[in-house]
């Protein structure tokens, strides 16, 4: 079954990402994980994701599309990417989760995907 992890970090790990002095570090602990995720035979895709202020929310109201640029809601936390896996279950997602190199104050969403519909 298919899982994705999703990722969600602070505005200060989204600045480390090209802070001269600290990227190095954020970079680093990204590919052992996906590595691991490579070697297990459970990675099915995946993303890092540009900063919120790159987003733009797209809704309807009153049949009319309304364009807002940033993310729809301001929260301490942010989607900074995902992992799509494929494990037996929930139990196997829960653990591929908490292997991930999780930032202070972030956290990884573990949700099943829905089977597509034929």
């Amino acid at each position: 079954m298919n899982y994705t992890l999703i990722i969600f970090e602070t505005a200060d790990d989204f600045a480390a990402r090209t802070d001269p002095a600290r990227q190095k570090a954020y970079w680093a602990r990204i590919p052992p994980y996906l590595k691991a995720l490579t070697d297990a035979g459970v990675f099915v895709g995946g993303a890092g994701l540009e900063p919120p202020a790159t987003a733009a929310t797209l809704t309807l109201r009153d049949g009319q599309r309304r364009v807002q640029d940033g993310p729809f809601a301001d929260t301490k936390e942010q989607l900074a990417g995902f992992f799509i896996i494929d494990v037996p279950d929930r139990d196997a997602a829960l653990e591929w989760a908490a292997r991930y190199p999780v930032t202070p104050g972030g956290s990884v969403e573990v949700r099943p995907n829905l089977k597509p519909m034929h």
